[in-house]
């Protein structure tokens, strides 16, 4: 006889326990939030997106977001930090992440704060994305360097940081 055939029907399908399973009771939109929060941080507006999205009402939504940022649990500025070290670290320019950071309805005080928090120069860092990417750029290679500009301007560069990154030596100290 297989195992199945041997286990009582009204037993839980886990096997020896014959109590039965304990609801969860429903989470309130505030411990929905929260539970966003302790993952990462989250901005006012795609906190409550997502609360919205799993059937919170609006309204409620954007009392739970109020409630937490009042607590401290949200802040909008130390989301903005956090968003700009990242895509730094990833090699994104100025002006895609100035883009993303407007895209979550964030304050221009909090965007301008939260690119102070940057130490690097967006000139080294896109010369790096190019003695990555396209070291072939530096050997006056102009199909190799028209490939390079474009990369670091869809990745948020300016034109000038382009420019500085391509006249760069590869054995250059900056």
């Amino acid at each position: 006889m297989t195992r199945k055939a041997e286990q009582d029907p009204g037993l839980p399908a886990s096997g020896n326990s014959s109590r039965p399973r304990r609801q969860r009771p429903e989470l309130t939109p505030t411990q929905r939030a929260l539970g966003l929060l302790v993952r990462r941080e989250h901005s006012k507006k795609e906190l409550a997106r997502k609360l919205e999205a799993k059937g919170v009402a609006k309204e409620d939504a954007r009392a739970a977001v109020a409630k937490l940022t009042d607590a401290g649990w949200q802040d909008d500025g130390r989301f903005a930090e956090q968003w700009v070290r990242s895509k730094v670290a990833c090699g994104y320019g100025p002006l895609r992440i100035q883009a993303e950071l407007r895209m979550h309805a964030l304050t221009d005080e909090a965007i301008t704060h939260a690119f102070t928090t940057v130490e690097d120069s967006w000139s080294a860092l896109a010369h790096e994305q190019v003695r990555r990417r396209f070291p072939q750029a530096y050997k006056a290679d102009r199909n190799a360097q028209r490939k390079a500009a474009e990369h670091l301007l869809r990745r948020g560069f300016s034109m000038a940081h382009v420019q500085a990154a391509l006249k760069c030596d590869f054995d250059d100290e900056y």
